[in-house]
């Protein structure tokens, strides 16, 4: 799996929308992504898992707190990533529960989540469906894709500070 571009929107510490282009970094197959602390990585890391899996990389966040406490009420959160895989581009858009004041009048909105995958000329919704078709496509789930790709990141990581 091969991330191309990922988009992430009152996701995490970011309030507006923040886009990130993976095919700009090259087709070396492996990049560090490196920052000072508090720089955003781990939200990076949390919104492709989040994307494909549903669930955050890390075991000390919760999904529930994904939407950005910077965010405007009028501003959606959503993750969308466009990824390659066995040469096929899929694009996947989550969009996690949560609750904001109402655009008019008083009291909370609850935005319920969901998620869709649009391959060739297919839509595929709702969030078990999208789940048991990222299952498929990858062959992995979000255990083993946290063991694949987040740790050996950290690996990596560990590998260039020493």
């Amino acid at each position: 799996m091969k991330p191309l571009k990922l988009a992430m929107c009152a996701f995490g510490p970011y309030k507006d929308e923040v886009n990130i282009d993976f095919e700009k970094i090259g087709n070396n197959g492996i990049f560090l992504i490196t920052g000072d602390t508090g720089a955003g990585k781990t939200t990076i890391f949390d919104a492709i898992s989040y994307a494909l899996f549903g669930e955050v990389s890390g075991s000390n966040r919760l999904v529930s707190s994904l939407r950005s406490n910077f965010a405007d009420d009028n501003v959606d959160t959503y993750v969308n990533l466009e990824f390659e895989h066995k040469g096929k581009v899929y694009t996947i858009k989550r969009t996690p529960a949560y609750e904001r004041h109402k655009n008019r009048g008083d009291g909370i909105t609850k935005n319920v989540a969901d998620a869709c995958i649009i391959y060739d000329d297919t839509v595929i919704s709702k969030i078990k469906n999208v789940d048991e078709k990222i299952e498929e496509i990858l062959g992995i789930n979000a255990k083993q894709f946290k063991q694949i790709a987040m740790l050996a990141q950290r690996r990596i990581l560990k590998n260039f500070i020493c």
